[in-house]
């Protein structure tokens, strides 16, 4: 039985057997826009709970839009092409509008991605500068938040006359969904802000996991610390399977995004009835799995279908290696995961991006991972906590051996873009 899971820039195709596969979790069968360029108009001229988007930039002296990184598959160059015409035609000279590119701690984009981005003529006539989260004096602080974060947003932003936040709306292992706040916090976030916010005291939260809201620490304080910073509009969009848009939806920074969160939950919600022995999955393709660390998402969807001492299969590209600096000094400087928690958890410890860990941490507590990439060699796998394997079958193979002729297996051709989860469990977060 063939699977086409999503890797790199052109896919993965892979056999399994047929006969052992009890579940594919994919997009629910949802028609693509039929007029994406009028939708996106109209929820710019009716927003859910702002005035329209030309009556909000009349009489603004700039404007600050902030775009996700290369890292996010959003159709940016259809997003902002109407959001840019419309604040020219409400006076904002074009001069005085800046697409702030919201890095988080990533690397910054360069040139060539920026133009792939946001296509050539709004890269060629507009100002577009990245986030640098770890230049502190970029930055202004507004105060400390109820938990106990200290907020430091980047000052282009906060300094802003208007500020619009865009982005995409998909399942996020550790703020329930992307999108809306998101692109303040963690976006333009320092360092000094992200290291709390990202910190075990947030982080190991039972609530802090994919599709959960409620409850969830780091839903709750991105969202003040948004609020805080201020937004006069986000625009926000659903993608389907193949990154065509399904919604666009504008307007308040918690209104038109829970708008939106309620139609995702349709979308990419998918589940089986009992966890099984094996989940095949990916790292979600190209821009999502250029490195380990973004692999990481991939694993952390998986886990609520796979049964305690399973077996995770994860193809990945990781054409850009394993990730930052801090986070390769994460694995030289511990021996084992456990190692590495007992310092988080009990030791003033801290290196910058040490958040993914944690989150593999719990993968590896749940169950075996295996890793399937083009784009680092076995040795250096292994030396990432889990192991390496040269092919999808291979592993598949192994692993049935290892559980036995019983065994079951699902798979997520879409990897972390899919909300997996199982009935058997799902009242657990």
């Amino acid at each position: 039985m063939q699977f086409h899971l999503e890797y790199d820039r052109h896919g993965l195709s892979v056999e399994l057997p047929e006969d052992r596969v009890v579940a594919t979790l994919q997009y629910g069968d949802v028609e693509p826009l039929s007029d994406s360029a009028r939708s996106l108009l109209q929820v710019l001229e009716h927003p859910t709970g702002t005035a329209p988007l030309a009556e909000l930039a009349r009489g603004r002296r700039d404007a600050c839009i902030l775009i996700c990184d290369v890292t996010r598959p959003v159709p940016n160059e259809q997003l902002l092409a109407p959001v840019l015409d419309t604040l020219q035609q409400s006076g904002i000279p074009r001069e005085q509008i800046l697409i702030l590119v919201a890095t988080g701690l990533h690397r910054p984009n360069h040139a060539d991605e920026l133009r792939e981005m946001v296509g050539e003529r709004i890269f060629r006539e507009y100002r577009i500068e990245n986030h640098f989260g770890e230049r502190l004096e970029d930055h202004v602080h507004l105060g400390v938040s109820p938990r106990g974060v200290p907020i430091w947003i980047d000052r282009r932003y906060v300094e802003a006359d208007l500020k619009i936040a865009t982005g995409l709306i998909e399942p996020h292992f550790m703020a329930g969904f992307s999108g809306g706040r998101k692109l303040i916090c963690p976006g333009i976030a320092s360092l000094e802000t992200i290291k709390v916010w990202h910190g075990p005291a947030f982080l190991e939260h039972p609530c802090a996991t994919s599709g959960v809201l409620a409850d969830n620490p780091v839903h709750e304080e991105n969202t003040w610390i948004a609020r805080r910073a201020g937004c006069d509009m986000i625009v926000n969009v659903v993608i389907d399977a193949q990154r065509q848009p399904l919604r666009w939806v504008a307007g308040d920074l918690e209104a038109a995004f829970e708008e939106g969160v309620e139609f995702v939950r349709g979308v990419v919600g998918d589940s089986i009835e009992s966890p099984v022995d094996i989940v095949v999955t990916c790292g979600a393709g190209y821009p999502l799995d250029t490195t380990f660390y973004q692999a990481v998402k991939g694993m952390v969807g998986a886990m609520p279908l796979v049964k305690p001492g399973g077996t995770i299969i994860i193809a990945a590209g990781m054409a850009e290696g394993i990730g930052s600096e801090p986070f390769q000094r994460l694995f030289r400087e511990n021996d084992s995961l456990d190692q590495f928690m007992q310092r988080l958890l009990h030791e003033d410890y801290f290196v910058m991006d040490q958040w993914q860990l944690e989150e593999l941490a719990k993968v590896c507590r749940r169950a075996r991972v295996q890793v399937v990439t083009d784009g680092l060699p076995a040795s250096v796998i292994e030396s990432l906590f889990v192991e390496s394997a040269p092919s999808v079958e291979q592993a598949v193979a192994a692993a049935l051996q290892r559980h036995g002729p019983e065994a079951t297996i699902a798979v997520i051709p879409k990897g972390p873009y899919v909300l997996a989860s199982c009935d058997a469990t799902k009242e657990t977060p």
